[in-house]
């Protein structure tokens, strides 16, 4: 193992340790916890949290690769802005009126706002942005760490959703939200 790879290990292990502790240190004590975060996050640190998510792997690697390496060339920069647009629009436009009205998941509103059919279109359209979402970002797990530690992709992922995995059923939405925000003030 070279030099850099040992920092990198190092680096790694410290950065993920964190997050870990970040997890038990806001362990999830009930199920408003788990689930909601025991509706204690401030508001600058919810915002620090989605806006971590904004600029995830798929952020990162994902818009970066369309407008750098595709064919667009800088016209693969109508990606960025149209997923930049949307995060805001989102971030202004309906989330105040999911607190507003007592809800927690977009199709919930929906539904009780206009109809079950509408609820039913919220919740496939929910659940296949869900997948497609965790399959861009896992996948920029794996080349992450097939990169800095030197393992294949396959065992990337492994190892990021195990970490994941981990630190969400220790700390529920409480410690991910907390963990979020520490990745915030990272990127």
């Amino acid at each position: 193992m070279s030099e850099i790879q040992l920092w990198t290990l190092i680096f790694a292990v410290l950065t993920f340790s964190l997050y870990i502790y970040i997890a038990y240190a806001s362990r999830a004590k009930s199920t408003s916890d788990f689930y909601v975060a025991g509706g204690g996050i401030p508001a600058p640190a919810n915002g620090a949290a989605v806006a971590a998510d904004w600029m995830s792997a798929a952020s990162f690697i994902s818009l970066a690769g369309i407008v750098g390496l595709s064919y667009n060339g800088y016209a693969g920069g109508v990606f960025l802005m149209g997923w930049t647009g949307g995060y805001v629009l989102l971030a202004l436009l309906l989330a105040p009126y999911l607190r507003k009205f007592g809800k927690y998941t977009l199709p919930e509103f929906v539904g009780d706002r206009y109809s079950e059919t509408t609820r039913l279109v919220a919740v496939v359209s929910a659940i296949v942005i869900s997948f497609v979402y965790v399959a861009g970002q896992m996948g920029g797990v794996g080349i992450v760490f097939s990169r800095f530690l030197g393992v294949g992709t396959t065992t990337g992922v492994l190892i990021g959703m195990g970490i994941v995995f981990f630190y969400a059923v220790l700390g529920g939405m409480k410690g991910i939200t907390w963990t979020q925000v520490a990745q915030y003030s990272v990127l």
